[in-house]
């Protein structure tokens, strides 16, 4: 059984890879998507869209790369409760919390007696460059872990294959673009943002 859940890029590779989809988002997932085993895209293939989990201190939580249903959809936390409420629908009752991503902004909300939560990311943070994450149990923190990023930058394109890696790799965790610029992209997607 997997441990993790799937999200958009997890799909998207798979689908190059099985489907013959062309479109990808960038330069990096083509090639990426070629060094898979058979048994990393079984794998890919296999992860479901959610996973609960039991935390200690936050009870039954629910994991999803978006939201439950989809792996794209846009929810931030400024989003409307009407949109919240269909982001959510047909979560259990008792799941009072739900662990979210896909935009790699930071946040905790309520949404309908709900504790929503994005960790943010590791690769393009929005605001300021770090590994942001979240600490769940007894309660939810929100963190932000300093690293080398020229260092590990350096190491990428060292280790990698892939020709554009100290680019790719610039990009994604110097976090040139600031929540603002973000929120501006993403506030238009989403039915009831």
């Amino acid at each position: 059984m997997p441990s993790g859940s799937r999200g958009n890029a997890d799909r998207e590779l798979l689908e190059y890879r099985r489907e013959g989809r062309r479109q990808m988002p960038d330069a990096v997932s083509p090639w990426a998507a070629e060094q898979l085993r058979p048994d990393h895209l079984d794998l890919l293939g296999s992860l479901p869209l959610t996973r609960e989990l039991d935390v200690a201190g936050v009870g039954r939580v629910l994991f999803c790369h978006a939201v439950p249903s989809d792996d794209e959809e846009v929810v931030l936390v400024d989003s409307t409760l009407d949109h919240w409420q269909q982001a959510l629908g047909g979560v259990a009752d008792e799941i009072r919390t739900v662990v979210c991503g896909h935009t790699h902004m930071p946040f905790v909300r309520l949404a309908h007696g709900r504790l929503v939560v994005n960790p943010g990311s590791v690769g393009m943070p929005y605001g300021m460059p770090g590994a942001h994450w979240a600490l769940l149990g007894p309660g939810v923190t929100l963190r932000r872990t300093e690293f080398d990023i020229e260092a590990a930058i350096a190491r990428i394109a060292e280790n990698s294959a892939f020709d554009g890696a100290a680019a790719w790799a610039g990009y994604f965790l110097r976090a040139r673009a600031t929540d603002a610029e973000a929120l501006a992209v993403f506030g238009h997607q989403g039915p009831n943002r």
